[in-house]
């Protein structure tokens, strides 16, 4: 994961909830695309921070948070 710091504004990405997210408003994760990053957000608190991952490690990030990160 990427610590570096995104110059792009959350207003001026273009976030789309997550396919995993669920339908009764529960847990509600939004993504964003960017030129080198992937933003996450909680589309619940959409004024609340962010965390960019960097594009070439979005993978390994998502198999970390979802457990299926093999370790290798």
């Amino acid at each position: 994961m990427s610590t570096d710091r995104h110059n792009i504004p959350p207003d001026e990405l273009t976030w789309v909830k997550s396919s995993y997210s669920g339908t009764n408003g529960g847990d509600c994760v939004e993504v964003a695309m960017a030129a080198g990053a992937v933003h996450v957000r909680d589309s619940k608190r959409a004024e609340g921070p962010a965390i960019g991952v960097h594009r070439h490690t979005w993978p390994a990030f998502l198999a970390y948070i979802t457990g299926t990160d093999t370790g290798a």
